[in-house]
């Protein structure tokens, strides 16, 4: 099936667009017209586009205003019970600049919306028993009780909410569930949850809307658990393979989502023209991709994901980027080099922030070429542990001397440190290794090549003269009894627990304690002890 579209042309002059998909994802950062754009697609064609704007008043009575199917539809379509050709009694829109302004109101018409779920029902019950009625004069067996449009809600809302049911009885929408003791459970639809009205109200608005039309969604995640969008947005476009659906979002994880909608990306809007693309997968991941579209801030890789502690820390701390987790470092290294590359990206700054772990300057060096820039301590981890931290720590904590900041970093280098030095001192000589023999060209022709490759390798990795130099290294570290040369080169992510109980914390909590003060009073202070340690290169 084709379904049709129009956007608006460099002069605003609508320009028709094809599709095979039934689903289009509009995406862009705030204030970027997106809404104005789906606010245009439905002035093209006020018959056939129904819009669901992002501001809905979900409150709903517990009786169910019967009314006619004509007049319910009207009242959905359009919000008066008269056919009309525009949405203007709809949006009760406000005229400004010489045109009607739907975008900025706040629909207010659940009622109407179950209104036309009822009258539907009603209808299609009707039409069902007129055709036993022509079927019984002439003594025809007539046909099973066909889906209705309730039927459909209810296998929709089953899909969505497996512990709940959904049933319509006496003008009146009613929620059930079993308890624990076995009993039935109702409640009206007035004592729903936020999830299950919207829910309820978008499921009903998509299945009232007569055929072939387009259904725009401005915001279809809003007030809606992560865990139920997919379910339900997916359910309802295969109950409506007739309808083209338009979703507006900037929310990078539903575009991604729906992989296998039309992907626009809208760049600009100057008050009477639009900047927008339609993307395309390149390089860039797909996911990765519409989380950048969806905003304008400089872009920031980092290690991790958005549970760990390198999201938590740097979102506090590089509060006007757009933090991007990677999970390993080898992905921050390959996605930076990707946005960096990309010319459709070129207007964005972007850099990748990596924990030192073992690397040598060369190949810190190396990394700075691709704005790939390292900690000043060899972890993440080890950032909740700098000394300016553990004193603002052990000051809001009421301690009035460093008693307990001197006894932790006495434990860091006496006891955990040189307890650990072997394992650092090989851990060092393996990277370095690693490192090294991604740089060196290796190109085999023949099988006899590659004996003296090998051989060759070994010669100009220079092992023995590595292991010297770690060794060096470590050893001169530990003897130098300096803390902050101690968290440039100790990797081990469990190093900040142990300052708990220096602290009379939990050994698990003195990160979350920390994160926490970026809330508090003492928030500038902590940006300020971290940031030393942080790489200039990236400007706060």
């Amino acid at each position: 099936m084709t379904y049709t579209y129009f956007l608006p042309d460099e002069n605003g002059t609508p320009k028709e667009f094809q599709t095979e998909k039934n689903s289009i994802v509009i995406i862009g950062a705030n204030g970027s017209g997106k809404s104005r754009l789906g606010e245009w697609i439905e002035k093209q064609d006020e018959i056939k586009v129904h819009r669901i704007g992002a501001q809905r008043a979900l409150n709903l009575q517990e009786h169910i205003t019967p009314r006619s199917y004509e007049q319910a539809m009207n009242l959905l379509l359009s919000g008066s019970e008269e056919t009309q050709s525009t949405h203007r009694v709809r949006w009760g829109s406000s005229y400004r600049n010489g045109q009607y302004i739907y975008s900025l109101s706040e629909l207010q018409d659940f009622e109407y919306v179950l209104s036309a779920l009822l009258a539907k029902q009603n209808l299609q019950m009707e039409e069902y028993i007129n055709r036993c009625r022509e079927k019984d004069k002439i003594s025809q067996r007539h046909e099973a009780v066909p889906d209705m449009v309730f039927d459909q809600l209810e296998k929709i809302w089953k899909l969505v909410f497996p512990q709940r049911d959904i049933e319509l009885h006496d003008a009146k929408i009613l929620a059930k569930f079993i308890n624990n003791n076995n009993d039935e459970i109702k409640y009206s639809g007035s004592f729903m949850s936020d999830g299950e009205r919207v829910a309820l109200y978008l499921i009903a608005q998509a299945l009232c809307v007569p055929e072939k039309r387009t259904i725009i969604i401005d915001e279809p995640e809003i007030h809606l658990h992560r865990s139920i969008i997919d379910r339900l947005w997916g359910e309802i476009e295969r109950e409506r393979e007739d309808c083209l659906f338009i979703y507006i979002t900037h929310d990078a994880e539903f575009a991604a989502s729906h992989s296998q909608s039309d992907l626009i990306w809208v760049k600009n809007y100057d008050g009477t023209y639009w900047q927008y693309e339609k993307i395309t997968k390149d390089e860039i991941p797909e996911e990765l991709l519409v989380e950048i579209l969806g905003n304008r801030k400089p872009i920031l890789f980092v290690e991790g994901d958005r549970r760990s502690l390198d999201f938590l820390l740097y979102s506090e701390v590089y509060k006007n980027y757009y933090i991007v987790p990677c999970g390993s470092c080898t992905n921050v290294i390959l996605q930076t080099k990707a946005m960096k590359d990309n010319e459709r990206m070129h207007y964005l700054d972007c850099y990748g922030l990596i924990d030192r772990d073992y690397r040598s300057e060369d190949e810190i060096n190396s990394l700075k070429n691709d704005h790939i820039y390292t900690l000043d301590v060899a972890e993440v981890e080890n950032l909740f542990i700098v000394e300016e931290v553990l004193i603002l720590v052990n000051k809001i904590l009421g301690y009035t001397d460093d008693t307990n900041v001197k006894n932790f970093e006495n434990y860091i280098i006496d006891d955990l440190y040189q307890s650990r030095l072997n394992d650092q001192i090989i851990n060092a000589i393996i990277s370095e290794i690693k490192y090294r023999l991604s740089k060196l060209p290796i190109t085999v022709k023949t099988e006899s090549d590659i004996n003296l490759i090998l051989d060759d390798i070994k010669n100009r990795l220079e092992v023995d003269k590595i292991f010297e130099e770690k060794k060096k290294l470590y050893n001169e570290v530990l003897e130098s009894k300096n803390y902050n040369s101690i968290l440039s080169n100790f990797n081990s992510k469990d190093i900040a627990k142990y300052a708990g109980k220096f602290f009379s914390l939990r050994s698990d909590s003195f990160c979350d304690f920390v994160i926490r003060q970026f809330h508090g009073e003492y928030d500038n202070k902590f940006i300020e002890a971290i940031s030393k340690y942080l790489p200039k290169e990236i400007p706060l």
